[in-house]
């Protein structure tokens, strides 16, 4: 492996998973098909309820509530409503950084990280984002409202700023991912959509130049690019009960690059399947939410182990500093990242929201 200080230019100067305070341990998105159709048990005076309340974690038990029960089951939930309106009254930051896709060139490859695990990216003319989600609040859209995480920090930038994608990648249907409002305001005849099995039913499809879903293993072509599916440790129901639906990593080949994009995942052994003679350039992979979540989340640590297994040259962290899901700061996660990568912090390309990372 070459030196990663010589080639590449950036802009910026394990363990048991604890649910006990949970009595319903996992709790997932309510669904606006049935009002809000809850499945909820008490939640205790805790923080981090409002992030386990909506952060779809599968349920091992739990009681369907009829629509003319909702306001019981949300005034059993105190500290959901407490952390709710905690968020009314927090401004959300502004990015401390702001990308200009715009200007990159057709040759190279470019990387411009606008929150959570959304990634601009441009390989040899090829431009693609992954999972956007640039609303301020992801969750259950009541028409006016929608219920649900607030920012800490604004995307880096509006749908309106970016050029449009050749491809949009959708790792999963949870909804800090898979977020519909964004994905309309991308909605475009020349962008394509490739996305995990049983998804495309939440997309207006016909107003994309062409949507597939990919299982792991199988690849599809977009214009010069091929994607591959890829095996992932994490699970894909958006509400409650469409456990059916499938969530995946994938890499993209296109031109002179490879980039891989771990998706949501815990830590798994399945990276090591991608590694081959030919390194991959850029690793785009999830460090936060692993505290209590480390059964569906990987650790920074883990990050950079299974980022290495695949053979990865740099590693672009996403999936922190940007929602509170979990119950670490949000700068612990980077902090873990760069003790685990030491003596080569150079290979974390990015590590605050709106950075460009440039590899000629």
């Amino acid at each position: 492996m070459s030196d990663p200080a010589s080639r590449a230019r950036a802009s910026h100067e394990p363990g048991e998973e604890r649910l006990t305070e949970l009595s319903d341990p996992r709790l997932h998105h309510a669904s606006p098909a049935r009002g809000f159709g809850l499945r909820a048990g008490r939640l205790s005076r805790r923080p981090g309820a409002l992030q386990a309340f909506l952060h779809r974690v599968p349920l091992r038990r739990s009681r369907r509530l009829t629509a003319a029960g909702e306001l019981r089951a949300y005034r059993s939930v105190p500290s959901f409503w407490q952390q709710l309106s905690n968020d009314m009254g927090r401004p959300i930051l502004a990015a401390p950084h702001h990308p200009q896709p715009w200007l990159w060139p057709d040759q190279g490859l470019h990387a411009a990280w606008l929150g959570h695990s959304t990634v601009l990216v441009k390989a040899d003319g090829f431009l693609f984002i992954t999972d956007p989600v640039l609303s301020s609040r992801v969750g259950v859209n009541l028409g006016l409202m929608t219920v649900g995480m607030k920012r800490l920090v604004h995307s880096a930038l509006g749908a309106h700023e970016i050029p449009t994608p050749d491809l949009i990648l959708l790792s999963h249907a949870h909804m800090d991912h898979f977020d519909l409002p964004s994905l309309r305001d991308l909605e475009h005849p020349r962008t394509s959509v490739v996305t995990a099995t049983s998804t495309t039913d939440l997309l207006r499809i016909r107003r994309y130049g062409s949507v597939a879903e990919v299982r792991w293993g199988e690849s599809c072509r977009v214009g010069p690019a091929t994607i591959r599916g890829l095996e992932v440790n994490h699970w894909g129901a958006r509400m409650r009960s469409d456990t059916y639906r499938g969530y995946n990593g994938y890499l993209v080949d296109v031109g002179r690059f490879r980039v891989m994009f771990g998706g949501d995942t815990a830590f798994t052994h399945q990276f090591k399947r991608v590694r081959s003679s030919r390194k991959i350039d850029l690793a785009i992979m999830p460090i936060g939410a692993y505290n209590p979540w480390i059964r569906v989340h990987c650790s920074p640590e883990q990050a950079w182990t299974m980022a290495n297994h695949a053979g990865a040259e740099f590693v672009l962290p996403v999936h922190h500093q940007t929602f509170l899901l979990g119950r670490e700061s949000p700068k612990e996660p980077l902090q873990r990242l760069l003790d685990a990568a030491d003596p080569f912090p150079e290979r974390i390309c990015l590590r605050e929201i709106g950075q460009e990372f440039h590899l000629d």
